[in-house]
């Protein structure tokens, strides 16, 4: 996935300090130097340092390049061999890395196509988080209820006067966007009762404050949880998946299997609501996203 908000940035190097906990320090890491390489918006930036406190914690010698310039200037640290490992999205290796354009509907199809086809590169994908940052249509708490819809397919059951959509300018012109995803749901412009195009950042605000009902998010953004927004369900699962795992050197985890170990205890725990919420906590109320990383890894147990 690509940026889903700018968020506040990490100081590129530190890694913070945590203790073991269910995930335990390893001798066979002691003295291993791993770099961890992760994008720079608020999402990558807490993901990235999640990874690198719990590598750290697990007993490697850890380089943190989190907040590193763009999914390109991630993607060409792994290739070149300057980074061992980072937070990456399924959809964004299959489309924008490995060039497909039809995306596979299947969250663990997917992963394990980008996984086979990437090993070419000397790449592994890990297997995937429930977490899925993609596109997604979404509207206010309160309206939600009036209305009473829950998923996208709810759409067709409403009056056109309540069909008022706010989108941003890519989102309305990509094949996998606006106008395919309303066809999917049986729905035309013909059909709506308002489209505003407005820029992605002005999107939350305008659904929160009923400038139209409906508008098109990235589904972890902070911002869903501090506007007190609905990410309607892709009951018919049109928009591609866009899962995070961590994305490792071939050698390094062929070397070191207990790296899939480590990852298979949290990737389980990173859904949309916890990413959201994280996200939320750096884009709202200012937090470092190193600090807001370690305090969910120790909540949850992981580290202490």
């Amino acid at each position: 996935m690509v940026a889903a908000g700018c968020g506040l940035r990490s100081a590129s190097g530190i890694v913070l300090h945590a203790n073991p906990g269910a995930i335990r320090h390893y001798e066979s890491l002691e003295g291993v130097r791993i770099t961890v390489a992760a994008k720079d918006f608020t999402e990558q930036l807490i993901l990235g340092n999640m990874l690198s406190i719990i590598l750290n914690a697990a007993g490697a010698d850890v380089t943190n390049m989190t907040n590193t310039p763009g999914s390109y200037g991630v993607r060409e640290a792994l290739l070149k061999g300057e980074a061992d490992v980072a937070p990456e999205y399924t959809g964004t290796g299959w489309i924008s890395y490995l060039g497909h354009q039809h995306p596979i509907r299947d969250p663990i199809e997917q992963w394990r196509a980008v996984n086979a086809q990437d090993a070419a590169n000397g790449l592994t994908w890990l297997p995937p988080a429930p977490m899925n940052n993609t596109y997604a249509l979404a509207i206010r708490e309160s309206q939600a209820a009036k209305l009473g819809v829950t998923k996208l397919s709810d759409l067709a059951k409403l009056d056109k006067s309540e069909l008022t959509f706010c989108v941003e300018s890519e989102f309305a012109n990509r094949n996998d966007g606006f106008v395919p995803a309303l066809h999917a749901y049986g729905l035309t412009i013909a059909d709506l009762g308002k489209v505003t195009r407005l820029a992605t950042g002005v999107i939350y605000t305008a659904i929160a404050d009923g400038d139209c009902n409906f508008g098109d998010v990235f589904t972890t953004d902070g911002r869903i949880v501090s506007l007190h927004l609905r990410v309607l369900a892709d009951d018919k699962g049109f928009f591609p998946l866009y899962n995070v795992t961590e994305v490792i050197n071939s050698h390094l985890l062929a070397e070191h299997p207990e790296l899939a170990e480590i990852f298979a205890q949290l990737n389980p725990k990173l859904t949309n609501d916890v990413m959201s919420t994280l996200n939320a906590k750096v884009d709202k109320y200012g937090k470092e996203p190193a600090l807001v990383a370690r305090d969910w890894l120790i909540h949850e147990g992981l580290l202490s």
